[in-house]
């Protein structure tokens, strides 16, 4: 192809780094472009430190053995909270803060739950939902994928 798509300008690589140094210089988190039928979505999480896997020793993957005991039909009005992408599942933005949930926690739609890393990008992922965890499904450092339950939520407590 010689010549000129109107969506590829959305992907240049040099106004991708002008919206990202536009989104530091005034403190945003997120853009969201549409151009015809392309769009671009640009995400920062807050103090998201870029690590690799050794944060597997992290104590908390004991949560949740202690909550997967729910009896069944308790299960039944329980919402998940689901991976939107394939990537790798972090229940803090460091290996020395603390999770952003445990299980007890109250939560409401806007709390981030968790951070799934895809492609070197630490995405931020809300509850959606308000409710109590009562269960955290995946270890610190799991890979996930697209669609799978990560935390499960009484939205009626």
């Amino acid at each position: 192809m010689s010549g000129s798509q109107p969506s590829i300008d959305v992907f240049d690589v040099r106004k991708v780094r002008k919206l990202i140094n536009l989104m530091k210089e005034h403190d945003l988190t997120e853009i969201d472009l549409k151009q015809a039928d392309s769009a671009v979505r640009i995400k920062r999480g807050g103090e998201v430190v870029s690590y690799s896997a050794p944060v597997a020793a992290v104590p908390a993957p004991a949560a949740p053995v202690q909550a997967a005991a729910p009896a069944e039909s308790a299960d039944s009005h329980m919402v998940e909270i689901k991976s939107p992408m394939v990537g790798t599942f972090y229940q803090a933005s460091s290996p020395d803060t603390p999770p952003f949930v445990k299980v007890g926690d109250r939560i409401g739609p806007e709390k981030t739950v968790c951070i799934v890393e895809a492609m070197k990008v630490f995405n931020e992922i809300p509850a959606g939902v308000s409710g109590q965890v009562v269960a955290v499904l995946v270890e610190n450092g799991a890979p996930v994928e697209f669609g799978q339950p990560l935390i499960k939520v009484d939205p009626t407590a």
